[in-house]
């Protein structure tokens, strides 16, 4: 198992333990690549709980900005509704961040443009991939997929069509995607989406 699927899989289980089994319910709200730390084992630690938040059962909460801007779900900027697709929407982010190899801002707007979209779903995957690691490895290469089609899930504009962050443990221990098989060097991101 490579060290990607260990981080993602230790950060999924931590908010899915904050969203689905703490009564009530947490939100992180401060989900990045700053607070999330490494044990010796490369196993990712949730930190900075400082702005979370608990989550009263049948009322909206509602709050001021908090968190970090890039990571934050863009609903936030509208409505400043919390709840826990916010977390969701971070930890896409943040899993595009460990494939990419840095913040994966500017990818993340050409999809938000109807104007890049066409382009964006078109590109390979291969070619915004941190390219510092050998892809050499059939199961490095699916951890990849799997990361990335979660990530563009967690991504998703309706915070509604999002994944629970249960749904996403489930599937990272599970470990397969629909596109496992499927050449790396020839996946678009569209397909992903």
């Amino acid at each position: 198992m490579g060290v990607k699927i260990i981080y993602m899989k230790g950060v999924a289980n931590a908010l899915s333990y904050l969203h689905h089994d703490c009564s009530p319910p947490i939100v992180h709200r401060d989900i990045s690549s700053k607070n999330v730390l490494l044990n010796l084992d490369y196993e990712a630690q949730v930190s900075d709980f400082g702005t979370a938040k608990f989550l009263k059962p049948g009322l909206l909460s509602w709050t001021q900005f908090a968190g970090t801007f890039g990571y934050a779900a863009p609903e936030l900027a509208q409505t400043m509704e919390v709840n826990e697709k916010c977390d969701v929407y971070s930890f896409g982010v943040l899993a595009l961040e460990i494939i990419v190899g840095k913040h994966p801002g500017d990818l993340i707007s050409l999809f938000l443009s109807q104007s890049t979209r066409l382009m964006a779903n078109n590109m390979l995957l291969i070619d915004v991939l941190d390219q510092r690691p050998q892809h050499v490895m059939k199961p490095v290469d699916e951890e990849v997929i799997l990361i990335a089609r979660l990530a563009f899930a967690c991504l998703n504009q309706n915070p509604r069509s999002r994944p629970t962050m249960d749904q996403v443990s489930k599937m990272l221990a599970i470990g397969k995607s629909p596109l496992v098989g499927m050449q790396i060097h020839m996946i678009r991101l569209g397909q992903l989406n």
